[in-house]
């Protein structure tokens, strides 16, 4: 049966580590694994996207892949049929399926019935890729520590409840600051706080969530999906904007971060993005080499 790469919980601690290893190799190309060499990658999008799309493509290609890319209109998947029927369908064709959508549920059901890898590029719950390639772009560019500071401010969305599941896995100071009724997924939240090597704290002050913070990051206020929600969400979360007062708060050498797109002028601006302190771009680059890793680590 083939792994999948669901959630970050999927990988244990030395997992993730061996996933990091590969990264920096690939990105050094010291190695060249073709793990897909004369295969085809299903790509499924139900959302839009520049960066997975893009960075999963090109990956695929480099891993010696032929990547298909599939929309919603094409698959309607759970709608013309099951995506049971769909997975099992998909896994006579392909080597490996990436899908980014809204629903979890149905990408766990890819994989249940799936018996090729799927990867998830992004739910509603979470986004697993972003977060494994955040966080070895924080790898390397701050000092080794047996647990950085992490400050995130903002909604608690799918890449909060993402920072959340590394947490669950490997030793985190996650300082989560958001308003009262934005807080991430109770479940995923639970289970964080049961790390005892890490330590989550959330508050609604964001000077306590940024005070000498090595990585500050946020995402926009209302993700895709949820955009009628935006003004609601500014009135709730404008305190949190990631501006020059609130970096002075965090360590001097502290990066920050954003998984991109950016609303610049709402939970950033201009000047903290386009900072020397910045490794935005950084880490729309290390999606590229952390989901060649993964992929190459789920058909080693």
């Amino acid at each position: 049966m083939s792994r999948s790469f669901v959630q970050i919980t999927d990988f244990t601690a030395e997992e993730i580590n061996e996933v990091f290893n590969l990264c920096a190799q690939m990105k050094k190309k010291e190695i060249s694994p073709k793990p897909l060499e004369g295969k085809s990658v299903a790509c499924i999008f139900t959302k839009p996207s520049l960066r997975t799309r893009i960075s999963f493509e090109v990956g695929i290609s480099e891993l010696g892949g032929n990547p298909i890319y599939v929309t919603d209109n094409e698959i309607k998947l759970g709608q013309r049929e099951s995506i049971a029927d769909a997975a099992r369908v998909l896994s006579r064709y392909v080597g490996l399926i990436m899908i980014r959508t809204f629903a979890h549920s149905d990408v766990t059901e890819l994989a249940k019935y799936a018996s090729v890898p799927v990867v998830n590029g992004l739910t509603d719950l979470v986004h697993p890729c972003q977060i494994l390639g955040d966080y070895f772009t924080a790898i390397e560019h701050l000092k080794t520590k047996e647990r950085y500071k992490i400050a995130y401010l903002g909604d608690g969305n799918n890449i909060t409840n993402s920072w959340l599941n590394l947490a669950s896995v490997i030793p985190i100071d996650f300082r989560i600051g958001t308003a009262e009724d934005c807080h991430p997924d109770p479940e995923i939240l639970k289970k964080a706080r049961e790390n005892t090597d890490s330590k989550i704290t959330i508050t609604d002050n964001p000077k306590e969530a940024a005070a000498d913070a090595d990585v500050l990051y946020t995402d926009v206020w209302a993700s895709m999906g949820q955009k009628h929600l935006a003004d609601n969400k500014q009135s709730k979360l404008e305190k949190f904007q990631l501006n020059s007062s609130l970096l002075k708060e965090a360590s001097p050498k502290a990066i920050v971060m954003h998984c991109l797109p950016a609303e610049r002028g709402r939970e950033i601006t201009d000047e903290v993005m386009d900072s020397p302190q910045s490794v935005v771009f950084d880490e729309a680059e290390n999606r590229l080499h952390i989901q060649k890793s993964i992929m190459a680590f789920l058909l080693k």
